[in-house]
């Protein structure tokens, strides 16, 4: 029997079907293949472990299930038992400022829980993020997140962010109206990537005012985007961060959230959260609360 195709038919009987199982499952495989080799599972044995539609196990699957669910149920806490005393670790990625000005603080408060923790950390924007959460190269990701995140991966929202226009301390802008009186705007606009939800909102608000104004610098940070505004290159787009630190020479705009919206910061994973993720996601819910 392959023991490989018990653990997944745990997941289904568990979670009352095969869809949540995937979104259960602390790592990645699609649904299709969950389905196959639990179908493979039922022609082994000889007999049909569940219903699909409805969901609902077999007293075959029931009998099943009773006998593997203590063996898989307790996984967690013999790893937990047998790491104690060990080197935790922990992956993340997130943007520059977040990992500059956030991100210490709450791993000084981590380590209390886990002395000898291990640390390594990813800068990137959403995109690059994301397809390390699905490259398995990171535990956990804090970054803009969509509404509906990628398939396979789980998300937190923790603050809700308006946008913001960054310009140089001397900029003759002083105010958005003015600005967008000019119809079609040849200021250089510097920004992160176009498929970053600070963009999309930006641009779908450009569109609700009847204004045109597209990017002449893509950068990979917000950190840069601040630092070619300062250095008088443009114009950048970003959004208002708790207490950031901007370079003295530079000021910001705040964009109304009536026609541009606002981005959520969150933090995304896949599968089931380790103890170490659990925990540090609990601090950044704190975090989060104590910047609102």
């Amino acid at each position: 029997m392959n023991i490989h195709h018990l653990e997944l038919f745990y997941y289904v009987a568990r979670h009352g079907g095969i869809t949540e199982a995937v979104r259960n499952i602390p790592y990645g495989i699609q649904q299709p293949a969950v389905s196959g080799q639990v179908a493979q599972l039922e022609e082994y044995l000889g007999v049909v472990l569940f219903q699909r539609r409805p969901f609902a196990l077999t007293s075959s699957g029931d009998k099943l299930y009773q006998f593997i669910y203590p063996f898989f149920s307790s996984l967690d806490t013999i790893c937990t038992d047998l790491q104690q005393g060990k080197k935790a670790q922990i992956r993340i990625g997130a943007s520059t400022v977040v990992l500059r000005d956030h991100i210490p603080v709450l791993f000084k408060q981590l380590r209390e829980k886990f002395p000898q923790l291990k640390v390594t950390l990813r800068e990137g924007y959403q995109a690059e993020l994301e397809q390390l959460l699905l490259e398995e190269e990171i535990d956990l990701a804090v970054t803009l997140i969509e509404e509906k995140p990628p398939a396979g991966i789980h998300s937190l929202a923790l603050l809700s962010l308006p946008l913001a226009l960054l310009v140089e301390a001397g900029s003759p802008i002083r105010d958005l109206q003015s600005l967008w009186k000019e119809g079609r705007i040849l200021t250089p606009l510097i920004c992160l990537p176009a498929v970053e939800a600070i963009c999309k909102r930006f641009q779908q608000g450009l569109t609700r005012l009847g204004v045109d104004w597209y990017p002449s610098i893509e950068t990979s940070s917000i950190e840069l985007v601040q630092t070619y505004v300062a250095n008088g290159l443009g114009v950048g787009l970003s959004v208002l961060l708790p207490k950031a630190n901007l370079p003295g020479n530079v000021r910001a705009l705040a964009l109304p959230e009536k026609q541009f919206g606002s981005v959520k910061v969150g933090a995304l994973w896949r599968g089931k959260m380790s103890v170490v993720v659990k925990a540090f996601v609990d601090e950044l819910q704190q975090g989060a609360k104590r910047l609102q």
